[in-house]
């Protein structure tokens, strides 16, 4: 069961780190978000991977996704809770570049062109990661009806998903860690 104030916990304890930190977008931040000190340990990925299930309840999905590395634990808990739960959803990676020998394919797993796919990220500050997933699997035949992050840290993310009228769903945003957003909110 999920348990959002469990999941801000574990954050808080394991995850959250101040000082000085060039995030994956290029700007500079006093804090830094380690969504990988919570997917990669059994609780945090069990609290994630039932939150967002919940969170995507009433979206029509086949398969979720995302780039490959931050998304690959939260996907193989997504998929595998969602076995529990008796939901048939496949999983799929993306690779930053194209494997170098086999297929050659940015896409891993078994998604198939024309289903419908989520695009997952542990955090999202302007999502360029995510957008560079959603790229490649659009490339490859699928359809995005979904964004989700665990951590939204409202810096443009969802703005720049709207722009490519993709909606972003997260279980968290950095208010919840008593951090204002840059100006002001979302």
């Amino acid at each position: 069961m999920y348990d959002r104030n469990r999941l801000i916990a574990l954050f808080k304890e394991r995850a959250l780190k101040f000082g000085e930190f060039t995030l994956a977008s290029g700007k500079t931040a006093t804090y830094y978000l380690d969504g990988k000190q919570i997917t990669l340990q059994s609780e945090g990925l069990r609290l994630v991977s039932e939150g967002l299930l919940d969170l995507l309840s009433d979206v029509d999905y086949d398969a979720i996704g995302g780039m490959s590395i931050g998304a690959d634990p939260i996907i193989g808990g997504t998929i595998t809770v969602a076995a529990e739960r008796g939901f048939d959803v496949q999983g799929f990676l993306i690779r930053k570049e194209a494997k170098g020998h086999g297929t050659g394919r940015f896409v891993e797993g078994p998604v198939q062109p024309g289903v419908r796919v989520v695009i997952v990220d542990d955090v999202v500050t302007t999502g360029g990661s995510s957008l560079q997933a959603i790229d490649r699997i659009e490339e490859f035949g699928c359809k995005v009806v979904q964004v989700v992050a665990i951590v939204d840290r409202l810096e443009g993310g969802a703005a720049n998903f709207a722009a490519r009228d993709l909606p972003l769903r997260s279980l968290l945003t950095i208010e919840d860690f008593g951090i204002a957003a840059p100006g002001g909110g979302k």
